[in-house]
Parts: structure tokens; sequence; C-alpha cells
């Protein structure tokens, strides 16, 4: 299944954050003992989220109306 999301995109507002440098992330890990990394392949759908934004999670298809869960 692929989705379309051109219009819904156009109709966000856009925020500017910009990926830090793999420079500047090793150096602000210095003196630090540990390090952790998200793994936002694996983790990304167990992020818990607040009941109320679920709704706005929503994609239409012509196969119909699918939610967040």
């Amino acid at each position: 299944m692929c989705i379309d999301y051109t219009d819904f995109n156009k109709a966000c507002p856009k925020d500017s954050f910009p990926l830090p440098r793999i420079d500047q992330l090793v150096d602000t890990t210095s003196g630090h003992q540990m390090m952790s990394f998200m793994d936002a392949y694996s983790g990304y759908s167990q992020i818990k989220m607040n009941p109320t934004d679920e709704e706005a999670t929503a994609f239409q298809t012509d196969r119909g109306l699918y939610c967040y869960r």
C-alpha cells in the first residue's frame, strides 16, 4: 500500500529542525560514561502517544480510513 501525503504535508506548518553534524554529536558525548541511541526503526511504533493525539495520525486511502494504534 502506498499513501500520497502531498496534500497533507502542504497543509501542515513547516518547522526547521536541521540534523546536527556527526562530528558535533561525537564531540558532545566526550566525558560521559554512557551514550544511548533510540532505534527509530523498531522503536518508532512503541513511543507512547497521548490518546487525544491519535486522531491526528489517521490517514485515508482508497481502501478506507486508518488510524494509529
